[in-house]
């Protein structure tokens, strides 16, 4: 957080947009600490949460501990969509057959047994209908990052009647948050009329 608010200074900016994953919390908490610290204006670009639609058979959980203790005891296939630093809690229950996909193939060992696919989205609807039918997915968890490149596996999940444990986005202090580039730009001062 001093890194960050020494750059502030040092540079001379007027206005910080955060536009990290829904996810990053600690660099949301920094930028957040680093701007109060310096008096400086501080927008969140975040996309909107996904919510809960009729079919769809949501536990909601605050966060990855939850996730695990929210899977059943009786070994089923899980979908864990929910990257690669947050699998180790699941070793916690090694009795389940977990499928994970990542962008880059993972590099050493996992904490557990896993089916892995490496694959970079976003995906289609009929690509993760297919992937859950031929694992016989019975379970996902993923985490509500928002947005359209991730949710096809939500509508699929929807579609199949596979629950879906969803963490929760983390808790961050009150700030001025928006969901468009366009609502950035005008709170910048600049005009999004194109030749402007």
């Amino acid at each position: 957080m001093n890194g960050l608010a020494d750059t502030i200074r040092g540079e001379g900016i007027t206005h910080v947009i955060d536009a990290t994953h829904p996810f990053a919390a600690e660099m949301s908490r920094n930028a957040i600490q680093a701007c109060a610290q310096t008096g400086t204006q501080l927008i969140a670009l975040e996309r909107a949460p996904w919510l809960k639609a009729p079919g769809d058979n949501w536990i909601e959980v605050t966060d990855i501990n939850a996730a695990v203790a929210a899977l059943p005891a009786a070994p089923t296939n899980v979908f864990l969509a929910i990257g690669r630093q947050h699998i180790a809690p699941f070793a916690g229950k090694p009795q389940h057959a977990y499928t994970l996909r990542f962008v880059d193939p993972p590099e050493g060992s996992l904490p557990f047994a896993a089916d892995v696919i490496v694959s970079r989205g976003p995906f289609t609807l009929q690509s993760e209908l297919e992937m859950m039918r031929a694992r016989e997915i019975a379970w996902i968890v993923a985490r509500n990052s928002g947005g359209d490149g991730a949710r096809a596996k939500i509508d699929a999940a929807r579609m199949l009647g596979v629950p879906v444990i969803m963490i929760s986005r983390p808790e961050l202090p009150e700030r001025r948050r928006v969901e468009s580039v366009t609502e950035v730009m005008q709170w910048l001062g600049h005009s999004t009329r194109l030749g402007a």
